[in-house]
């Protein structure tokens, strides 16, 4: 299973989300500051044209001592899952116990912009889960499906003990990824109530298959001030661009939180970000992120707990003030405690 017994099964963790956008000469300081405060897992994204987050992982594992490394997430419409199998499994090989393979379709727009189509989701996901799973036990694997082929190859690492979790959105993705993987990712800016709903999908697919138990961890926005409106306004940029798409309908939906999507949709097409960041109120920040003051988001990530959350991800921090201000408000206990 590996990654401390997929962390002892069930319990509680925090990580840190990398976008992808860390300069080299920042990484290194920003992994050391999340694994000395506590922090479980670097979760280091594979946003197309951005930094390669297998490298990215090498160099924040070779600088840090304890805290593992997620690679969020390969597409099988990039790379093919042999690839992706033995990054990890290269990876583990060289820090034994710290490496999570996570799978997922793709960004719709970084695929776009790579000319990547992304035909049969699901099979091609299923697919790849199975290929990775059955390298990375060290099989011999003959596989012919409808999208991949792998022809009485192993692995050269032999075993590796990599979990595989899979980005997840929509009925389809959180079947599978209760009834395949051994964790599911929740995307950011998700309300309790949805990331709510989205596990009763993994559970009930988990259940429907003897029962398996999948870790579940969600990407969580954080913003942390004393001036609460200031921590909202960090975000407001941040969730126009990602809340005006449409399938985010139903998230606002159970959020509650009023938003007119067709206006963000237009605003942030024309690049009029000060009409995006106004149509995006304090209450939409408040029940699509942690935010706020210290106290407010450490009550808004129990929240997130509360929905069935194993791991948190706190994201959307920009450089090692902002990480360092918000391990320190999230890891902090409150007085009476």
């Amino acid at each position: 299973m590996g990654v401390s017994e997929w962390r002892e099964a069930a319990g509680s963790g925090l990580g840190v989300s990398f976008e992808g956008g860390e300069a080299a000469a920042d990484l290194s300081g920003l992994a050391r500051r999340a694994d000395n405060a506590g922090a479980d897992t670097m979760w280091l994204a594979n946003h197309l044209f951005q930094r390669d987050p297998v490298v990215q992982a090498a160099m924040a594992l070779s600088a840090t001592d304890k805290i593992s490394a997620a690679l969020m997430a390969i597409s099988p419409y990039a790379v093919h899952p042999v690839q992706a199998a033995m990054a990890a499994a290269t990876l583990n090989e060289h820090f034994p116990n710290r490496t999570i393979l996570c799978l997922g379709a793709g960004a719709p727009g970084d695929m776009d912009a790579a000319g990547l189509a992304r035909p049969r989701p699901l099979a091609t996901l299923t697919e790849s889960i199975d290929i990775a799973r059955s390298l990375l036990a060290g099989e011999t694997v003959q596989h012919q499906g409808e999208r991949f082929t792998v022809r009485g190859r192993a692995l050269e690492t032999g075993p590796q003990e990599v979990p595989i979790v899979l980005a997840a959105t929509g009925q389809g993705m959180l079947g599978l990824a209760g009834r395949r993987a051994d964790g599911v990712l929740l995307s950011a800016a998700t309300s309790v109530e949805f990331v709510r709903w989205s596990l009763a999908q993994v559970t009930e697919a988990a259940e429907g298959n003897g029962g398996r138990r999948v870790r579940r961890i969600g990407l969580v926005f954080a913003s942390v001030d004393a001036d609460e409106g200031r921590a909202y306004g960090r975000l407001k940029r941040l969730l126009a661009f990602i809340l005006r798409g449409a399938h985010h309908r139903e998230n606002l939906a159970m959020g509650g939180a009023g938003l007119d999507q067709g206006a963000l949709y237009d605003a942030v097409g024309k690049g009029d970000w000060d009409r995006a960041e106004a149509l995006v109120s304090d209450e939409v920040v408040a029940r699509h992120t942690a935010s706020g003051t210290p106290a407010q988001v450490r009550a808004r990530l129990h929240d997130y707990h509360g929905a069935g959350l194993d791991e948190v991800v706190i994201a959307g921090m920009r450089g090692e003030a902002m990480l360092t201000e918000t391990l320190a408000a999230t890891l902090a206990k409150e007085p009476d405690q």
